[in-house]
């Protein structure tokens, strides 16, 4: 194994650290990349069996507790009602998330100077702007210019067929007078740069055998190690060190063999997520930073935002078949994302339309809920909700708070030894009274479309997959980790460049965003490459 010194290494392989990897081979540095996990095969994905949903429940579950892969790091949640998700391996979170790729709002930025909470972002929509267009031609998002929510922006690919699901919900929408609008999707609706189109092979959250969901695997990797980037993969990244200067110099890591090894580097960036970076930074500890790496400030791991979800299912007469296809990528809802106080809290939420679920997540939810019974009429009450569900989730905005926090765990460690992360997360109140406007106006609109029966969960314990903000990015040293180029305060030679950088958690999904701010710190690194130390 080569652990010659390199000029800029990055640790992690997923939606951020696979953007900034493709941009920064601009320079013809010598750039590696270490991956805990390993490249994935898509002929393995469970949409290839007929035993998929039952895979997708075990080795494939969102949940690393769960899924429990060598590969893998296991998180305490105990002290969350919302329970974490994330994956290992090359394309990360992108391997299995639903490719629902809303952008954040203008007003997402602004949020102190808006609505008197939380603090502004020191970037703004229109600096990132270009960076969103650009990630949007890289990732191959499907949708519909001229939404009425955001700015002017052109979409690459038609949008994801509505579907008896999304036609029925739509009406119901536009019966109230409420904004919806066909989602934005990193899914290829036709053939786009060497993917072939969706033909609905299975829920884009169990993997794409096809090839049409963008995950960063089979859209920026290939390209970033064309033009020269090196990708090591089953590497465990234990801890940053630093040098007697107080410059990182590398980091101490395991290889697939569980052996010790040291790469040297003259740029470290992390791109870990939410809970993976602050988990690397605690465990950073040198007599310069005894409380982890560039944590001079404190704010390592505090700041914790997990978007609380609402699920709200509804019952139909008529079959919608919704279990095809992309499950979460139909239309969406931002009728609600900007504050009124009036309905008694700030900030707001999407409302993404759910098509539907399989036989055997149909089954095991309906038992869970009580919509479905053991024994006697269970084959009539799970007729009843087969095929004819549909309903949305509600992804509401989580203001940060000192107390929602990561820290390493005392005892439970993974497989190379290094501790775990622990989650302390409660639900505010802003957010409980926003979980209860969300289902309300959610029942409306399933009644309003026609359902029989609406259920609801709230908070979706399950729904952990979004964790941002516990490094956050600010001006102030002393309030933040990073100052607005991505750069550690306390460290001139490390950045980081995932969703632990973000200021607010804004209403959507954040994988366009953390990409779009990868791609923003890769060009500002480019720009100042002769005194980016300065």
């Amino acid at each position: 194994m080569n652990n010659d010194p390199v000029d800029l290494l990055i640790i992690g392989a997923g939606a951020a650290g696979a953007a900034f990897a493709w941009s920064m081979a601009d320079t013809r540095m010598r750039i590696l990349c270490l991956e805990q996990g390993e490249w994935m095969n898509p002929a393995q994905y469970p949409s290839t069996g007929r035993d998929g949903e039952l895979r997708h429940l075990r080795e494939f579950s969102f949940n690393p507790n769960v899924r429990g892969r060598a590969t893998d790091y296991p998180v305490n949640g105990s002290a969350s009602p919302i329970q974490i998700a994330n994956f290992n391996g090359v394309g990360g979170g992108t391997v299995l998330y639903a490719a629902h790729f809303p952008r954040f709002h203008p007003s997402d930025f602004r949020v102190r100077t808006c609505d008197g909470v939380a603090d502004d972002w020191p970037v703004d929509y229109a600096t990132l702007e270009p960076f969103f267009a650009e990630n949007d031609r890289m990732m191959g998002v499907a949708g519909l210019a001229g939404d009425p929510a955001y700015p002017p922006k052109a979409v690459p690919l038609p949008p994801v067929p509505l579907g008896a699901s999304g036609e029925r919900l739509a009406a119901a929408f536009n019966q109230l007078g409420w904004h919806w609008w066909p989602s934005d999707s990193a899914i290829a609706t036709r053939p786009y740069e060497g993917r072939d189109r969706c033909v609905n092979l299975g829920p884009c959250t169990s993997g794409c055998a096809q090839g049409a969901k963008g995950s960063t695997d089979i859209t920026y990797w290939p390209e970033a190690i064309r033009r020269g980037v090196q990708l090591r993969t089953r590497a465990r990244v234990r801890e940053i060190t630093v040098g007697a200067d107080g410059m990182a110099n590398g980091a101490v890591y395991y290889d697939e063999h569980g052996r010790e090894q040291f790469q040297a580097a003259h740029v470290v960036v992390l791109a870990c997520n939410g809970i993976g970076t602050p988990r690397l930074m605690l465990n950073s500890v040198s007599g310069r930073f005894p409380n982890g790496i560039a944590n001079s400030s404190g704010q390592v791991g505090r700041n914790l935002m997990l978007h609380p979800y609402a699920s709200v299912m509804g019952t139909f007469p008529e079959r919608l078949d919704g279990q095809f296809g992309p499950a979460g990528c139909c239309i969406w809802s931002q009728e609600f994302y900007e504050t009124d106080r009036a309905r008694g809290f700030v900030r707001g939420y999407t409302m993404e339309i759910i098509r539907g679920r399989g036989a055997l997540t149909t089954a095991m939810n309906g038992l869970a809920s009580g919509q479905i019974p053991w024994g006697p009429g269970f084959h009539e009450a799970f007729g009843r909700l087969f095929a004819h569900s549909a309903g949305m989730v509600a992804i509401l905005e989580d203001l940060p708070e000192a107390h929602n926090r990561v820290t390493l765990d005392p005892v439970l460690k993974d497989g190379d030894g290094i501790p775990a992360p622990a989650i302390h997360y409660t639900l505010s109140e802003n957010s409980r009274r926003m979980l209860d406007h969300a289902v309300a106006r959610a029942t409306e609109v399933l009644r309003a479309a026609g359902a029989t029966e609406v259920h609801a969960e709230a908070p979706w314990r399950a729904a952990g997959w979004h964790n941002m903000g516990t490094a956050r990015m600010g001006s102030d040293p002393a309030r933040s980790v990073v100052d607005a180029r991505g750069r550690a305060h306390d460290v001139k030679n490390l950045f980081i460049i995932d969703g632990s950088i973000f200021v607010t958690s804004g209403g959507v999904n954040p994988t366009s965003t953390i990409q779009a701010l990868a791609l923003y710190i890769a060009d500002g690194m480019k720009r100042n490459l002769a005194n980016l130390f300065d």
